[in-house]
């Protein structure tokens, strides 16, 4: 191995990057080319369900996205131990109530305390945005961005009309 002059140690030289990096070969320059071999006819996307845009009145776009907000709040601060699960039992499927109860109890166990009762937190969760995305006009999937101190999490939620009412079909966090 050459020796290195004394002026070079410590001095960091520009490395030229290359088109593809890694064993993947990510190609880090943009495409000039089309994606499809020359002559052929483009693709046409599979016609599926939710594949369609759905026209949605901007008021109930606004009033599902305020109502999830309101929704999501108290889901987080149920699961965070501040509200008692009830508070959600005509807005959810059976489902989503056990794993909302089922968090609670968790999360009330690590910390040593009795869910659903009011305790004295110095960070409390709080939801800082929503996002709808209607599949009709009876179903409606949200995510949801939650601030816990210096922490995010998401959540993701959706909403089927039944009854006159939105009902919380399936509750996700990550």
């Amino acid at each position: 191995m050459p020796a290195v002059p004394h002026e070079l140690v410590g001095l960091r030289l520009p490395v030229p990057v290359s088109p593809t990096q890694g064993t993947l070969a990510i190609a880090l320059l943009p495409r000039q080319s089309p994606p499809r071999p020359a002559g052929r006819p483009p693709r046409r996307p599979p016609s599926r369900p939710g594949a369609v845009v759905v026209p949605i009145d901007q008021r109930l776009r606004h009033a599902i996205e305020e109502w999830t907000h309101r929704f999501v709040q108290a889901a987080v601060e149920i699961v965070g131990g501040d509200r008692p699960v009830s508070q959600l039992v005509r807005w959810t499927t059976r489902d989503v109530y056990a794993d909302l109860h089922r968090r609670a109890l968790l999360v009330a166990r690590a910390g040593g305390h009795q869910p659903g009762l009011a305790r004295v937190q110095p960070v409390r969760p709080r939801v800082q945005s929503v996002h709808a995305c209607f599949l009709s006009d009876a179903v409606v999937e949200c995510g949801v961005h939650v601030r816990h101190g210096e922490r995010s999490r998401a959540v993701a939620a959706r909403f089927e009309r039944r009854d006159q009412r939105w009902v919380c079909t399936a509750l996700d966090f990550s």
